[in-house]
């Protein structure tokens, strides 16, 4: 259940032969992101579980179970950066009710991040997913 930006970045990487050529565009990715404000990063959104910095603030657009997810998200990494672009191509748009639905190691898994990522780095992924899918969770719950 991936959205159609997660669905552009998978085909980018069927191209892509060379894990270095894929390092290098998921850092571009992270690149191209806008920075999260410094008042922003703050405790309230630090993702806990990562070893690099990592911020998320979450923008629900509408109500109900048709609100939307979306987040804004930063880190002091480059290739966390890029790895939050990801993620964020991976949820945004999705109603919050179906974020629960996406299986985000299996979506990655099909960039073969699963198996390229060192083991620090793919407990920081599951942290970011985890955080994303308490935010979408209280969003939900809210509406």
């Amino acid at each position: 259940m991936a959205t159609a930006a997660f669905e552009e970045i998978a085909e980018t990487f069927d191209f892509l032969d060379d894990w270095e050529d894929r390092y290098r565009h998921i850092i571009e990715m992270g690149k191209a992101m806008p920075d999260l404000p410094e008042a922003l990063k703050v405790p309230a959104t630090k993702v806990q579980g990562c070893a690099s910095q990592v911020w998320f603030m979450p923008r629900i657009t509408g109500t109900g179970p048709s609100a939307r997810f979306d987040f804004e998200g930063d880190s002091d990494a480059m290739i966390v950066r890029g790895l939050i672009a990801v993620l964020h191509a991976l949820y945004s748009g999705v109603p919050v009710s179906d974020v629960p639905a996406i299986h985000a190691q299996e979506e990655l898994a099909r960039l073969g991040l699963d198996q390229h990522l060192s083991s620090q780095r793919s407990n920081g992924v599951r942290a970011m997913v985890g955080r994303i899918q308490k935010l979408a969770a209280e969003a939900a719950a809210a509406a």
